[in-house]
């Protein structure tokens, strides 16, 4: 009899491409992550994953079971989440999934705008749960109905892999990243972008970041003496390295803006050398829970 983890290891699976990644996510060694999708397979009476693929794929029918995986697994969830709400004496508790950067700067602040509402979204008897993590496994949290909502960034090189027929988004706010540097004591920039002459150290991403397939997409196209020197796993991380001048940062304006107005950060080049992007809000078509379903319209009024 397959089990509800059985489906839910199929979909991380299916989202990572990788036995090793998939285990990873699961918290589970991946021997016993293989012997569960054999038990799943063995349940199907079919093959449900083509083994000798890089990165591995489903089958035929691996896809079409994973198709109503995520449904039952997101479903289930959701009404999991209502029955817990609705229950005697439970706390209204909205879910939030998102990056680490995003938690402390954009989402904090539209949390603050639900509280302070003449008729706050967010009274006394609620609770906001915030998870931040890679957007690949905060959008499996999304799947999988253990978070109402996901923020999260979307630009052209970025592909959130939810389907338009079952998940809505709405655009929460828009932010640029800007090229900058640590201002040295003459007040001009100590890593001058040019595309001839110095070489100016690179503060990058790791592959895992949202940044940094969008900045990458940018460099590619860019002529400027660039050698890679730092690469981080946040963009606290690469904004503190660019206040302790190791070199030039794309990073949000939001986040800049106040650093470069009190000169302890150069914004470099023009606007062709700025990265415009979206911050995006996304919910299931499903019904949230009355307190999600409430924040969503109330931010759909407000914008």
């Amino acid at each position: 009899m397959a089990e509800l983890k059985h489906f839910e290891d199929l979909i991380a699976l299916a989202r990572t491409g990788s036995f090793v990644r998939a285990a990873e996510l699961r918290h589970v060694t991946h021997p016993a992550f293989g012997r569960r999708i054999r038990a799943l397979e063995a349940w199907a009476g079919v093959p449900l994953v083509e083994r000798d693929r890089v990165p591995v794929r489903l089958t035929t029918q691996g896809e079409a079971l994973l198709k109503t995986a995520g449904q039952m697994v997101e479903q289930l969830g959701q009404l999991r989440h209502r029955m817990h709400q609705s229950g005697p004496g439970a706390e209204a508790v909205l879910r939030i999934a998102t990056g680490r950067t995003l938690a402390s700067t954009l989402v904090a602040d539209w949390i603050a705008r639900l509280r302070a509402r003449p008729r706050p979204v967010l009274g006394d008897t609620s609770r906001v749960e915030i998870v931040t993590g890679r957007m690949q496994d905060m959008v499996t949290l999304l799947e999988q109905g253990k978070a109402d909502l996901l923020c999260g960034y979307a630009h052209p090189s970025l592909a959130v892999p939810l389907s338009p027929a079952r998940y809505h988004f709405m655009t929460l706010g828009t932010d640029k990243l800007v090229p900058v540097c640590q201002m040295d004591r003459r007040g001009k920039p100590r890593h001058p972008l040019a595309e001839d002459g110095a070489c100016a150290p690179l503060i990058s991403y790791s592959g895992g970041l949202s940044m940094a397939r969008i900045l990458e997409d940018r460099l590619d196209t860019r002529l400027y003496a660039l050698s890679p020197f730092l690469r981080c796993d946040s963009l606290d991380a690469a904004h503190g390295a660019a206040l302790r001048g190791l070199g030039v940062a794309w990073l949000p304006w939001s986040m800049v803006a106040g650093d470069c107005r009190r000169g302890a950060l150069a914004a470099l080049g023009g606007r062709s050398d700025e990265i415009p992007f979206e911050v995006r809000l996304y919910r299931s078509q499903a019904a949230l829970s009355a307190l999600a379903e409430t924040a969503w319209e109330a931010t759909q009024r407000g914008r």
